[in-house]
Formats: C-alpha cells, sequence, structure tokens
C-alpha cells in the first residue's frame, strides 16, 4: 500500500507539473534534482558529502535561475562549471564520481526544461509523452518479466530483470508513446523514438543498478515510502529525457526541442 500510494501522489504532481509549467514546474524537478544530488553523494563513504551537496544545490539553483530566463545556453555551461568546482570539494581519486552526479542530476533538469519551454502545447505534450512512454515501460517490463519469465537480461548488474520483461516493456512503451503524441507524420518513425526512448529508460535503471552493486547498497535512500530514493524511481526517465531532449534540440532547435521531438 506505500508503494501504490507514493506512486500515485508521484505521478499526480508530476502531471500537475508539466500541465502548469513555469515556476511550479521548474521548482518540482529542481527539488527532484536535488533529492538525486543528495543521495549520490551518500552513495560514497568518504567524507565531505554535507558540502559536495550544498555546493551542488547552489549550482543547480543556478542552473533553474538560466532556465528561468528562457537561457538553456547558459544553463548548460553553467551545469559544466559547477560540475567542476564540486568536484574540487571531493578527495583525490573520487572527483570524477563527485562531478559527475552534479551532472547526472542537472541533466534531468535542464532536459525537462528544454522540452516544456517549447511554443504551446508541445511542451507540454512532449513531457506527457516522456512519462507514458518510460511509465508504461517500467510497468509492463514488471508484469511481463513475471508472466512469462525466462532468460536473464543482465543477472550480474540485475537478477530480477528477463529479455521477455524488456521486449514487452519497451514494446508497450513505445506503443504508448504513439498513443498519447499529436497526430505523427509518421507512425513508424514515432514508433522508432518511442522504442529508443523506453530501450534507454531499460538502460538507465541497469546503469543505476549497476551502480549500487558497485557500492554495495540495496536503495540510494528511503526518501520515498515503498520505492527507496528519488534514485531509483528516476533512473531510466533521466536517460530518456536527455534522449529526447537531444533529439528534440537537434531538429529544431534548443528552444523548441519539445516541438522538434513531436513533429
Amino acid at each position: 500500500m506505500p508503494r501504490v500510494a507514493s506512486a500515485c501522489v508521484m505521478a499526480a504532481v508530476a502531471v500537475a507539473s508539466a500541465l502548469i509549467g513555469g515556476v511550479a514546474f521548474l521548482a518540482f524537478w529542481s527539488a527532484a534534482a536535488v533529492a538525486i544530488l543528495w543521495e549520490w553523494q551518500h552513495l560514497f563513504a568518504i567524507d565531505g558529502a554535507g558540502r559536495r551537496v550544498w555546493a551542488g544545490a547552489l549550482a543547480l539553483v543556478i542552473v533553474a535561475t538560466f532556465l528561468a530566463f528562457g537561457l538553456p545556453g547558459w544553463a548548460v555551461l553553467a551545469l559544466l562549471a559547477c560540475a567542476g568546482a564540486v568536484a574540487g570539494f571531493a578527495p583525490r581519486g573520487w572527483r570524477v564520481w563527485s562531478g559527475f552526479g552534479v551532472l547526472y542530476a542537472g541533466a534531468l533538469l535542464v532536459s525537462l526544461a528544454v522540452l516544456r519551454s517549447s511554443i504551446a502545447p508541445l511542451g507540454a505534450r512532449a513531457v506527457l509523452w516522456l512519462f507514458a512512454v518510460v511509465w508504461t515501460t517500467d510497468v509492463m517490463a514488471y508484469f511481463g518479466g513475471r508472466l512469462i519469465g525466462g532468460p536473464k537480461l543482465w543477472p550480474r548488474l540485475s537478477p530480477s530483470k528477463t529479455w521477455s520483461g524488456f521486449v514487452v516493456g519497451v514494446g508497450c512503451g513505445a506503443l504508448a508513446g504513439v498513443l498519447v503524441s499529436p497526430t505523427p507524420g509518421s507512425y513508424v518513425t514515432a514508433m522508432v523514438i518511442g522504442l529508443a526512448a523506453a530501450a534507454l529508460a531499460q538502460g538507465g535503471d541497469l546503469f543505476e543498478s549497476s551502480l549500487k552493486r558497485r557500492f554495495k547498497v540495496k536503495d540510494a535512500s528511503g526518501l520515498i515510502p515503498g520505492h527507496g530514493g528519488v534514485m531509483d524511481r528516476l533512473d531510466g526517465f533521466i536517460a530518456a529525457a536527455v534522449f529526447a531532449a537531444v533529439l528534440g534540440a537537434a531538429r529544431l532547435g534548443i528552444s523548441t526541442a519539445g516541438a522538434g521531438l513531436l513533429q
């Protein structure tokens, strides 16, 4: 029950923020990014996590400020510079890991802000498309794996994931993306883009699984009842969001990435 209740609340707030946009949207995802940063910096059993979190949180506030003023290019540059600065607070040998945590958290914030800032209504629709693809992939991969079973996808990283779950999840996620997107010029193209985003979402999940195995933790934290940490819920979403933002920006420019993704 805590797991279901938490999922319903998180989904409702996420969708509401996407529909409202503006400061509310940036505030919600900035808070998520700070939570991810906090979890990342506490994965390592090294001193100075508090300093790195405070410095990283300040960096994310700076990034969010640039995004609020419609300056995504400056936001990306600030993120890169601040990641290097935060890395300097870590002991030698841990600086790359520490700096990458800022990039990882900031990538979520920048990608979603870039997609949402596109012309109405495509900005909100792009974010809702992302929700549909990633959430459907996660849910159907779980049920597909449990009902069908079969060979494991990558047992060394995630003993419970199966190839059947991966195929069912990615296929259903791509189909959900087609169903919620505006009428595409080509259903084949829309399906291919959805397949890529869904597959990357599963890849992001495996990446975090490998991270937790490396540092011998079960969950990133206990912030979300029944789910573990924010990273545990958004690992695949971050990978898919970055893909969607980069694809949209490559097609129509960074200021209209949401339109570039969907049109």
